[in-house]
């Protein structure tokens, strides 16, 4: 136990600081698939025991460095100046969401694309919270299957699919948001 009673030693603090200061450079400037284990221990300057006995795998430190940011967005959802935040209407809270979640996968995709591919998506906090989020302003808006749709609308903001649009496609972040606003208004405004 460290002194103050953090839980957590001065040393083993210090590592944890180095990892994710690591692994943020790492998954910034190369392709996030392609970053080992190794190469963060190597940029950390730690052993791979040590970053081992922390993070099992680099999603797991992927998820860690992401849910900084995730929780930023997540508060202003809950207690946020509207549209974002309550009091605006379910489509207009949708399109907020969408652009901010835009915003989120373009600063820190690099990080999205280490903690959310394939199955491993569905299986995060944060997925479960925007689903939740996305699932109550379906319900609000009285739509249709809600359990459905709610997945269906948080496809377009696949890690994978969101780099696949800006990089292949050569998509702006500002042409993806306006696109999944005019979804957002024209599904939930019509119901």
């Amino acid at each position: 136990m460290a002194a103050g009673g953090t839980g957590e030693r001065a040393d083993a603090a210090r590592n944890r600081a180095l990892v994710l200061s690591a692994a943020e450079h790492l998954f910034a400037t190369r392709d996030p698939d392609k970053v080992t284990m190794e190469d963060i221990a190597r940029a950390a300057g730690v052993g791979r025991a040590t970053l081992y006995r922390r993070y099992p795998d680099r999603a797991a430190i992927a998820v860690a460095l992401l849910d900084q940011h995730e929780r930023v967005l997540q508060e202003e959802l809950l207690r946020g100046a509207p549209p974002l935040g309550p009091g605006a209407t379910p489509a207009e809270r949708l399109a907020a969401f969408y652009d901010a979640m835009t915003v989120l996968l373009e600063r820190h995709g690099h990080l999205a694309l280490g903690a959310e591919i394939g199955q491993v998506r569905y299986t995060t906090g944060a997925y479960g919270f925007w689903r939740a989020h996305v699932h109550t302003l379906l319900v609000a808006a009285g739509t249709s299957d809600p359990e459905i749709l709610a997945d269906v609308l948080l496809a377009p903001l696949a890690p994978d699919l969101y780099r696949f649009q800006r990089v292949q496609r050569g998509l702006s972040r500002e042409r993806i948001s306006a696109s999944l606003t005019s979804l957002a208004h024209r599904l939930l405004s019509s119901t």
